[in-house]
Parts: C-alpha cells; structure tokens; sequence
C-alpha cells in the first residue's frame, strides 16, 4: 500500500510484455556476461575476498585482497552498498547504521530448489499460490516483521518449458517464500515451511510429490548474508517507496572518496535483474564522464 502508482508500469511489464527466461537457466546470462569481458580485455579474479578499500586523502587508492595490495585510481563495486561502506574507514562512509536502520527493506526469501523424478502435472513456468490472506503476510513483512503464519508463495518450473533445465521425465523447479530480512533462520524453521508450502502445493495442484523428490536445496537469510555480506539477509534491496525512489537512493559516486562508485540493486534504479545491469551502464557512462 504504500509503494507509489508509478510502479504499477512494472505490473504491465509483467503481464503485458511478458517475463522471460533465457535458455539454459539465468546463469546463461552470467556466462554471456563473463564471454563479453573477456573479449573487451577484462581479468577475472574469482575467489579473492576484498578485505578494505584503501583511501588516503579523501582518494581511492586500491584494495586488499586476501592479504595483498592491489593499488588503482578508480574502485567500483557490485557488492552489498551497506557492506562495501564497512571496508572504508568510518569517516569516509556517506551513510550511518542510523541510516541503514532506519530504510525500508523489500522482503528476504526462503528458497528451496527441488528437482522431482517425475513430470508434474496441473503447472505453469510461473506459478503464483496466493490461496491465503495477501494483507496479513504483507504486515508480517514490513509491519510486524515475523515469520509468516500463512505464507504466501510462488514456484518456478523452467523445465516445463525448457526442455535443458531437467532430465528427460523429470521436472526441476525453486518455490520461494517471501519473508522480512533480519528474521531468525534455522534448519528447523525451514523444514517446518517446506512442509507447510508442499502440503498445500500437493492439495492445489491434486496430485502427491513428496515421495517423488531426488533432490531438495534450501537458501534463506543466513545464506544471503553469507554468499552476499547482504544487509540482514535481505534479497531484493530497498522497497520501492516514495522516498526511496530514483535519486533518493543510495549515489551511485561516493559524496566522501573521490573514485569510489557503486552499482548494483542498493543504488539507481533499484532491485532486480534489469534494473541491476542498467545501474552497471549507468555508472560506466558516469565514470566514463568523470574519470576518462
């Protein structure tokens, strides 16, 4: 209720324009991504934890990464923003944990990736299981931040319509629960919702799957944190509220390190795969503006 009209473009997108998949998974557009920089001359240095950004006289002057220094003119990060600030000194941080405390965040989520030995029937590639009250899970999220009582959820099965995502005769699919970022996250609790949202899943669709899973992945908040260094496990940034929108955002140029620039879901534009890449066009044409 309180995400502004504007967004309801993002509604037509969805069901006018169409969401699309890309063949062979998401992680396709990760290898596209990884084939074009290559091509354009870029190193790719995986497995190295960027321990600080280096910053002398208000200037950026490199990194350390596991222990080593690698020294640049320009540093431009696709992390966490809340995490990337952490590895400046505190009085080069533009934004307090006051600030940080004090955002609206769009919801976490508890996935879990389960691949079924068998085809399943009565599916879509998308769907959406909003049989229980809409309102009340919302106030579970941003209101009155707890684990769900009746969870909404929405399940994936790329396989129903690419063929490459599952063996022949079986079905692959992830089922996500929205949640509020911060909440405790155990083994029990997320066993205790996969019963709860597979139950329903068998009575909706009418047919039994549980004897019929050959494989069953969990992620959830201490995962995002983790994998990510995600501000309290959250998985799609800030809400989209009025005074989070646009250049109320997090900047993408640092006000306090000349050099220092961000991109991804925590800056301009905002959460999600699109808008993420258009934020990393936005700041090369920025850089490309201030730096070349």
């Amino acid at each position: 209720s309180q995400t502004p009209s504007f967004y309801s473009f993002m509604n037509f997108a969805d069901f006018g324009l169409g969401t699309w998949h890309p063949k062979g998974g998401m992680y396709e557009i990760i290898k596209a991504m990884k084939t074009l920089a290559l091509s354009l001359g870029v190193i790719i240095n995986t497995e190295c934890n960027v321990e600080k950004i280096i910053v002398e006289n208000k200037k950026v002057k490199g990194i350390k990464v596991n222990g080593k220094t690698m020294f640049s003119d320009l540093v431009l990060s696709g992390a966490d923003y809340h995490h990337t600030e952490t590895l400046v000194d505190k009085q080069y941080r533009q934004y307090s944990e006051n600030y940080w405390s004090k955002r609206t965040f769009a919801p976490s989520s508890l996935l879990f990736y389960v691949g079924f030995d068998k085809k399943l029937e009565h599916i879509e590639h998308h769907n959406l299981f909003f049989d229980t009250d809409f309102e009340n899970h919302a106030k579970e999220i941003y209101d009155d931040p707890k684990w769900p009582e009746n969870p909404l959820f929405y399940v994936n099965f790329p396989s129903v319509t690419d063929q490459s995502m599952a063996p022949q005769g079986c079905e692959t699919g992830f089922f996500l629960i929205p949640i509020a970022p911060g909440l405790e996250d155990t083994t029990d609790l997320r066993q205790q919702y996969f019963d709860i949202i597979i139950n329903r899943f068998e009575k909706l669709t009418s047919q039994k799957v549980q004897d019929h899973i050959l494989f069953k992945e969990s992620f959830c908040i201490n995962d995002f944190i983790s994998e990510y260094n995600s501000y309290k496990g959250n998985a799609y940034g800030m809400a989209n509220t009025l005074k989070q929108t646009a250049f109320l955002r997090p900047n993408l140029k640092s006000k306090k390190v000349e050099g220092l620039y961000f991109t991804g879901q925590l800056t301009v534009p905002g959460p999600g795969v699109p808008p993420s890449l258009i934020s990393g066009k936005l700041v090369a044409e920025l850089i490309q503006k201030n730096e070349v």
